[in-house]
């Protein structure tokens, strides 16, 4: 499964590929494919949204034109160098921090805020009470809950 073609992919680079580029590409649309659908979800590959496509590309690309990571290089003394801002995605398809932000708000996958009652171990309502008290302010009365042996 491929979000994007690697005929889309060859009109994003400057160089024809080689056979072996082409096969390393082909690996680099299924990997990039397979991260948007794990950070957003898993469009039908005939649908997939322009957006996530566009992202697909552009982390093949940069994968395609660079495959080891490398930062530096020197032919003179043999310096190659890997930069530390990718950890151990330097290498390997990866999708930057605003692309991986796109892709989870894209796929509604986006963080919120909830709730979930919680109660004490072995706690129970009060009869008397129904298990909610005073708040404090004016308005309706704050559920709490306690054991039959507390004071509440």
């Amino acid at each position: 499964m491929a979000y994007a073609t690697l005929t889309e992919l060859q009109g994003r680079l400057d160089w024809e590929l080689d056979e072996d580029e082409r096969r390393i590409a082909v690996g680099a649309l299924e990997d990039a494919s397979d991260l948007a659908a794990s950070y957003g979800r898993a469009w039908p590959e005939a649908t997939a949204p322009r957006l996530v496509k566009t992202l697909v590309l552009k982390a093949a690309s940069r994968y395609v034109r660079n495959p080891n990571g490398y930062t530096q290089s020197r032919a003179g003394d043999e310096t190659l160098a890997w930069s530390e801002a990718h950890g151990r995605d330097a290498g390997s398809v990866y999708f930057t921090r605003e692309e991986i932000r796109l892709l989870t708000e894209f796929g509604g996958r986006k963080p919120t805020f909830s709730s979930a009652p919680v109660t004490a171990w072995e706690s129970t309502l009060r009869p008397d009470r129904g298990g909610l008290v005073p708040a404090g302010y004016p308005g309706d009365p704050f559920p709490m809950f306690s054991s039959d042996r507390g004071p509440w």
